[in-house]
């Protein structure tokens, strides 16, 4: 990852789930905290009710797969923790990252389209 490092420490997570603000969306729940870095920091949490570890370690494959694809459109600074809920155990790598870019754009994490077309 280029401009993110992951979240590692429980008290991090708990920090961002207590003072963050939340946004979700049929599949995922995204916590947004800023951060006083000049990147992002990423956690990526799925809970044993979504299924054994082979499904929750896939489904974090899958997310973080698709931010490293799409990092270039988050703006820097943030703590993010994602969460999965149960309804996106079956989700394909597509619908994932649609439902991850769409929490981006609710929390405002992502680039508008105007300020892309200006930096090039």
């Amino acid at each position: 990852m280029k401009y993110s490092e992951s979240l590692k420490k429980n008290r991090d997570f708990q920090l961002v789930y207590k003072k963050g603000t939340s946004f979700a969306n049929r599949y995922l729940v995204m916590y947004v905290l800023k951060n006083q870095l000049d990147k992002n920091r990423i956690g990526i949490s799925v809970s044993k009710k979504v299924g054994n570890s082979v499904v929750r370690h896939h489904l974090t494959r899958l997310l973080r797969e698709s931010y490293r694809l799409n990092e270039e459109k988050f703006k820097c600074g943030y703590d993010i923790v994602v969460v999965v809920r149960v309804n996106g155990k079956d989700q394909g790598f597509h619908s994932m990252e649609s439902a991850l870019l769409h929490l981006g754009k609710l929390t405002k994490t992502i680039r508008s389209e105007e300020n892309e077309n200006n930096i090039d």
